[in-house]
């Protein structure tokens, strides 16, 4: 079995139909509507909505609502107008997938916000824009103020798109704040004839907040959506998390989403920098604080490499290192001939992927177990934080990321931000040590209950314990000298720091959003280590069907350009803006590797890229499983240049 490079190549399906072009079209704003209109636009709403009592019923609902004030209603528009609304979308506009690192959604290409309709799409809609005046009108936009208490809503500012999502669609945890939002909702249109049921999928799921801007994992609240209900909350800086929960089932939820805005100047309860005070809380403003990172697990913090480890480095691999190497790696992988072909191809293009890098022995024993583990697991796959159990954890928070992993540190208790604070303030105590771990894991192995066995309906049921220990024993050798030996013969790179994780990417839950390097991950100040770090990736997936990138479970690469963004964005408002920033050029996609089994890849990620893990589809046929390691290097020439000094 011969190791083989594959080509890094350019996700060539859904991800680049997200980014079709950088040309941006200047939305139009609607005009102010007519008395006449306005009379009309309230006749399309069910009789009810306006009468005192059910506006003093929906005022308290919201107001006792958590974990912030949100509310519904059911039957809100005409059911025959909402019919027709259906009917229009579905005959006449074409949708195209979008995907990205927080989406898969279906948008409608010629309308992507309907904030303007010119005169042949409202014969075409005719319909659409009746329901479209009616959700702008005063009447309504009065009775939204009224009852969520948040402010005046201004009537010349429409942002209002159709989203319709097919199996696997989803958006994650975000918390819709950009601009002048204030309220957003969601008009619900699927099937009128078919009641939508929870295990559909498809909710509108919010999340409660460890502090302000840290969502906590799990969602407090959900809404299963049906035809003629509209869903909306005030949208509120750093605390108005929702996502839209995975559509499991063959259907089609289409919606019309939208916000409404803060009054514009020249209307009813304009005050003027209101928006930019908004702005200035934005949560897209505060992801990246210190403050905030203090919230997120697992640490990003590296651990210095023993000095005498890093002497031996570059010394070369000894017969008993090889012997070593050789219990975990393709013996293939360790002649002269196949590590100068590797370090060619690092050299030549910062990354080089190494198929078949476990031998046959050690990768067919843990593929099997991983398999047959998934296949009978028992307890069942953790889906709640307080499910994951030591020594896996559970990395937070979940607008950033969220998958189970092992560290190989102690135990940590990261419920509540008083927890999070007292372990930041005894953080690090010990470094990681994934033997000691693989030892645990041994021991609870030996003494685990034979009821966990019967229960799984297999006598040689394969345990949780049972695979960790193995993937502790992977982990450490990524930690030895021998495999630093290796790593440095491949890349002619002398590791300083680092840091090892095992992760497992759960079906229906996990993922990793866009990230560039943290201060911390870059080398700070101190000159002594490399712009960027080295990265190892070895996928550990055993299921098969993944190459298509349908579950999702990639891991994808793309030039950060936020520089030139932020001065081409100058340019717009803040409607182009939002357009702009979903539609990069595809060309920033750098590199793409799908879940599979027993690849390396490694790469030298420089500030300028981020990465990605794409959320897992509950469809897929399991888990993504990987070691990842990321280390802090020295290049061995700069290393020279300080020995002539």
């Amino acid at each position: 079995m011969s190791p083989a490079r594959s080509t890094p190549e350019k996700r060539k399906g859904d991800f680049s139909d997200a980014r079709t072009s950088k040309k941006v079209s200047k939305p139009v704003i609607s005009l102010r509507q007519t008395p006449e209109e306005e009379a009309r636009s309230k006749s399309y709403f069910q009789p009810k909505l306006f009468t005192p009592e059910y506006i003093a019923d929906l005022k308290h609902r919201i107001e006792t609502s958590g974990p912030y004030h949100w509310g519904s209603i059911a039957d809100l528009i005409d059911n025959q107008v909402l019919r027709n609304v259906r009917k229009e979308i579905l005959q006449e506009i074409h949708f195209t997938k979008k995907e990205t690192d927080i989406y898969k959604v279906f948008q409608s290409g010629d309308l992507a916000n309907l904030s303007g309709l010119s005169e042949e799409l409202r014969k075409r809609l005719p319909s659409l824009y009746k329901v479209r005046s009616a959700l702008y009108s005063k009447a309504f936009r009065d009775l939204v103020s009224n009852v969520t208490g948040c402010g005046k809503l201004s009537g010349v500012k429409m942002d209002i798109s159709i989203h319709l999502y097919n199996k696997t669609c989803h958006l994650l945890t975000h918390d819709d704040v950009i601009g002048s939002r204030r309220v957003s909702y969601i008009l619900y249109m699927p099937d009128p004839d078919k009641k939508w049921k929870p295990s559909d999928g498809g909710a509108l799921r919010l999340f409660d907040s460890i502090v302000p801007n840290v969502p906590k994992s799990d969602p407090c609240a959900q809404l299963t959506p049906q035809f003629d209900q509209i869903a909306f909350f005030h949208v509120q800086p750093g605390l108005s998390f929702h996502d839209v929960e995975e559509v499991l089932a063959s259907k089609q939820r289409l919606s019309l989403q939208g916000w409404f805005h803060i009054p514009q100047p020249g209307e009813d309860g304009y005050i003027p920098g209101e928006q930019e005070k908004t702005e200035s809380k934005s949560t897209l403003e505060q992801l990246e604080t210190k403050e905030l990172r203090e919230y997120d697990f697992p640490k990003l913090e590296l651990n210095p490499v023993p000095e005498q480890e890093i002497k031996e480095f570059s010394l070369g691999l000894t017969d008993d290192d090889k012997t070593y190497l050789m219990k975990f790696m393709n013996p293939l992988l360790l002649s002269q001939g196949s590590i100068a072909q590797m370090g060619s191809s690092f050299s030549e293009d910062s990354v080089v992927d190494i198929l078949s890098f476990l031998n046959d022995d050690f990768a067919g024993l843990l593929q099997k177990k991983l398999k047959h583990f998934e296949l009978n697991e028992y307890p069942p796959m953790p889906s709640k934080q307080d499910e994951v159990k030591y020594p896996w954890k559970l990395a937070i928070p979940s607008h950033k990321r969220r998958y189970a992993y092992i560290d190989g540190t102690p135990q940590q208790d990261i419920s509540s931000a008083e927890s999070i604070r007292k372990v930041n303030e005894t953080y690090p105590q010990e470094l990681p040590d994934f033997k000691l771990t693989a030892e645990i894991f041994g021991l609870l192995k030996e003494k685990e209950s034979r009821k966990q066995i019967v229960a799984s309906a297999d006598a040689d049921a394969t345990t949780c314990n049972d695979v960790s220990q193995r993937l502790c024993e992977l982990a450490s050798f990524f930690k030895s000298i021998a495999f630093g030996k290796w790593l440095y013969q491949v890349t002619k790179l002398k590791v300083l720091k680092e840091k090892i994780l095992i992760r497992r990417f759960r079906p229906g839950h996990d993922f990793i959003l866009a990230t560039k390097l943290d201060k911390e991950e870059e080398g700070g100040d101190d000159s002594s280590f490399l712009d960027g770090v080295l990265e190892a990736t070895l996928n550990l997936t055993p299921t098969s069907g993944w190459e298509n990138g349908e579950w999702g479970a990639y891991e994808l690469c793309m030039v950060d350009e936020s520089d030139n963004k932020a001065k081409d964005e100058g340019k717009l408002n803040e409607d182009e803006a939002a357009i702009y920033r979903s539609s990069d050029a595809d060309e920033s996609v750098a590199y793409e590797s799908q879940a599979c089994w027993n690849k390396l890849c490694l790469m030298f990620r420089d500030p300028s890229v981020m990465k990605f893990v794409k959320y897992i589809s509950a469809d897929s046929p399991g888990s993504r499983w990987d070691i990842t390691a990321t280390w802090k290097c020295q290049d061995d020439d700069d290393d020279d240049d300080d020995n002539d000094e």
